[in-house]
This record gives C-alpha cells, sequence and structure tokens, in this order.
C-alpha cells in the first residue's frame, strides 16, 4: 500500500516545494493538493465537512502552479490534485495544464477529480449545480480525447470543439490516471463509468471499508476489472489499526491530510507518519 499526503497550500504554510522534498526524502508516494477558487461571501452552501468553513479554503493556491513548483524539485513523487474541481474549467485549457506538468515531471501526474459542493462558487464559473456531474463526465472523456489523439473533436451537450492540434501530449500512456472522488453509491458508480480509480474521504461519519465488497461488485457488474480501479482513502488517520485495516481490504493508497501550518508543525507530523508505513 502505498502512502501519500494532502495539504491546503498557501501563503503561510510550508512551501509547495519544500513539503514536496520532505515527503519525498521520507519515501511518500504521493503529493495532493485541493482547490477552490474562490469563496462567495454569501456562504449559502454547507460545508460538508460541518461547522464553520476552515480559513485555509479561502486561501488555497492554484494546485497544479504549486505542483509545478513540488516537480521542479523531486524525482519520484506523484504530484496529484486531490480533488481539481473539472468543472469550474476550461477542459482545452486544462488538457494543456496537466499534459505539460506530466511532460515536465515526467510522467508523474495523478489528476484527482470531483463535481464539488459549493454551489455559488460553481455559479460564478457558469456552472449550473444540478448538471454539474453530467458536465464532469463530459469534460473528462474530452479530457482524454485531447490527450491520446493528434487531431482530437468533440461534441457533447456541454463540450463541443471541432478537429484540433495541441500539444504536448502526456508521458503517461494512455494517459495520467483520472481518480475519481465521491462518496457510496454515487461517486463510486461515476468512478466505475469514466475513471482510473475511486478516492472517497474518510473520517465524516461513515467508513468507506464497508462499501468496498459492493464497489467491486459494481464494476465487475460494468464490465470494469475491480482490481483495475484502484482506491484512495482521502483522509484516512494514522492510528495502527485504520492502517492495517485499509491494508487487508486491498486499498492502493492512503492519503494523510496536513494541517496548513509552517515546516516546525508540519515536519514533525511528517515523520510522525513514516513511523506507520509498512
Amino acid at each position: 500500500m502505498d502512502y501519500g499526503v494532502a495539504i491546503f497550500p498557501t501563503d503561510y504554510t510550508i512551501t509547495p516545494a519544500d513539503l514536496a522534498v520532505a515527503a519525498e526524502e521520507r519515501g511518500f508516494e504521493s503529493l495532493w493538493f485541493p482547490e477552490h477558487s474562490h469563496i462567495p461571501l454569501s456562504r449559502k452552501s454547507p460545508w460538508p465537512g460541518g461547522g464553520d468553513l476552515p480559513k485555509q479554503y479561502y486561501d488555497c493556491m492554484d494546485p497544479l502552479v504549486a505542483l509545478a513548483t513540488a516537480a521542479s524539485v523531486t524525482k519520484t513523487i506523484r504530484l496529484c490534485t486531490g480533488i481539481c474541481l473539472i468543472i469550474q474549467r476550461d477542459p482545452i485549457q486544462l488538457a494543456k495544464e496537466v499534459a505539460t506538468l506530466d511532460q515536465l515531471s515526467g510522467g508523474r501526474v495523478v489528476l484527482g477529480v470531483g463535481g464539488g459542493w459549493n454551489e455559488e462558487e460553481m455559479s460564478d464559473h457558469g456552472t449550473a449545480f444540478d448538471s454539474r456531474f453530467r458536465l464532469m463526465a463530459e469534460r473528462v472523456a474530452a479530457l482524454k480525447i485531447i490527450w491520446t489523439e493528434s487531431k482530437p473533436q468533440f461534441s457533447g451537450e456541454f463540450v463541443n470543439f471541432e478537429p484540433m492540434m495541441t500539444w504536448p501530449k502526456p508521458v503517461q500512456k494512455p494517459h495520467p490516471p483520472v481518480i475519481v472522488g465521491g462518496g457510496f453509491p454515487h461517486g463510486a458508480r461515476r468512478a466505475i463509468e469514466y475513471g482510473d480509480g475511486w478516492m472517497p474521504i474518510g473520517g465524516r461519519g461513515w467508513d468507506p471499508l464497508d462499501t468496498l465488497p459492493r464497489f467491486r461488485q459494481m464494476a465487475a457488474e460494468a464490465d470494469r476489472d475491480p482490481d483495475s480501479l484502484g482506491i484512495t482513502i482521502f483522509g484516512s488517520d494514522d492510528e495502527p489499526g485504520t492502517i492495517k485495516g485499509h491494508q487487508d481490504a486491498g486499498v492502493e493508497r492512503v492519503v494523510f491530510i496536513l494541517p496548513s501550518a509552517g515546516r516546525d508543525e508540519v515536519l514533525p507530523l511528517l515523520d510522525q507518519y513514516v513511523k506507520q508505513m509498512a
């Protein structure tokens, strides 16, 4: 089982580059950055984590730019979005950004995607809340076509472009892994439909491990090889019993969430997590 770390990078946290180096030196497989372009002050949408929205949601840096700085100072750690709000991004430009990062990093990108929860945030981007998941499916499909075809074209409900040419293409073939975030059963179904893996969030009143047998059954029923759909548990704790349970359940990766803090607080936590890594 692999281990990753996630953080909301801000102007008051350890820098993305410094964190990437520290995590790679300690043997972590992956580094994950989330995304919010902005937080509208109306605050109509409740935060799924409950309570007040934490400050770092307002302050987080662009994940792809932050990951590019991490790529420049590392050699092996995977560079991951956890998650990219693909419903708020132009798919042609996003395809180029991800392919560029994959080229410059030597093929280390993992694109975690999700439909988001902040209705007013996505509305500012022209995205309708009720159709966001249909939009996400189309944009993922468009990304894969742009990454894999020399003269891609697409015609859909939301995404449309005539035959065109765009480079670079990703180093990874056929394309960087697309990991779909979300709960059970709806997020799981989306991962089976068009993802290369599923990324449920742990610690929010349910245990993703309880759903894994049904998830794998659903994948088989949809003619997807369950073994090809890796499970990433996002937000795992580092208790030995939890880690062993994930290992026994065949989880591919667990991701520990770091506080948005400086080096003095973050580096000891990395060392603490290393003690639990098998």
